[in-house]
């Protein structure tokens, strides 16, 4: 057997164990060309897509948008005083982001919650903030994270959103995670974050263009079961005909698309190039960037 940089080859021929039949000559080796890795890889991203599109194609012939029924989402807008109260007093974060820390809560009724609370020093502004609450009121669907409520008091703001037990993919995806994830799970993980980002694009009209797809903006339920968060903070399209979003830098280094690095503007298909990336994520377990004594590495590379 020899070995070559760009494939491996290996020769059957002389092997009595490996061909019985007549038609073949054990006397004449037969060299196989066996681009082991490319063609593995290739095969689990095209099952990928073929799952995804057919799970899509079943959810759209089955109803399209679905409410979820676990969450009463009454869009109700809360005091600071009763933030106060649900959080018992900011006791516990659970998360933080350009946004402001986000605290875990719990209603009247012993429902678990998610508060971001934002902070005026945040680099979102808020406008920001009245474009998430805006969208979220009116988005509704399995695969996004549902807003419960929100607070509007002077410059006490915050969103309150349905927690999610196993917090985000990122974290799943993490070296130090001891509890490694299934193919089965990556699997569904990937096709409920197609269902989220496809409603997005083109279940919502105006479309949605998410602008910062990542795997700490993909949360996980109790049930495995994967939703998109943080799309509020995205622009809409002005119109359904607009091609674009062009707005002030955002995105995350390793999942933007060359194509907004070099126009600064945002398509759908510069969501579909992160999702490509979160992609290859869940078949490798690696991150989208490996950071190196001399340079860092790509995923693509």
């Amino acid at each position: 057997m020899a070995y070559y940089p760009d494939a491996l080859y290996a020769s059957f021929g002389e092997n009595p164990d490996l061909c019985l039949s007549d038609p073949c000559n054990r006397k004449k080796k037969k060299v196989f060309v066996i681009p082991v890795i490319a063609s593995s890889i290739a095969a689990v991203l095209v099952l990928l897509f073929i799952f995804s599109a057919l799970a899509i194609y079943r959810m759209k012939r089955h109803g399209g948008t679905v409410t979820k029924s676990s969450i009463k989402s009454q869009n109700q807008q809360y005091s600071y005083s009763e933030v106060v109260s649900i959080t018992n007093n900011f006791k516990t974060i659970i998360g933080e982001g350009e946004f402001g820390k986000v605290y875990l809560g719990k209603l009247k009724d012993e429902t678990k919650v998610a508060v971001k609370l934002l902070s005026t020093s945040s680099y979102q502004g808020y406008k920001e903030f009245q474009a998430e609450a805006r969208l979220l009121m009116i988005v509704h669907h399995r695969n996004l994270v549902s807003l419960v409520g929100y607070c509007d008091e002077g410059e006490k703001k915050a969103l309150i959103y349905e927690y999610m037990a196993n917090g985000n993919l990122h974290q799943h995806l993490s070296v130090t995670n001891t509890n490694v994830l299934t193919l089965n799970e990556r699997l569904h993980i990937a096709v409920d974050a197609a269902h989220g980002l496809e409603y997005l694009h083109n279940g919502c009209k105006p479309p949605i263009i998410h602008r910062d797809l990542k795997p700490s903006n993909i949360l996980i339920n109790e049930h495995m079961q994967a939703e998109i968060a943080n799309f509020g903070l995205s622009r809409a399209f002005a119109t359904e005909s607009d091609s674009h979003v062009s707005t002030r830098p955002a995105g995350t280094l390793g999942y933007l698309d060359p194509e907004f690095q070099a126009s600064g503007n945002f398509y759908k298909k510069s969501n579909v190039y992160s999702f490509g990336i979160i992609l290859f994520e869940l078949i490798t377990g690696r991150a989208a960037i490996v950071r190196g004594p001399v340079k860092n590495s790509h995923i693509l590379d």
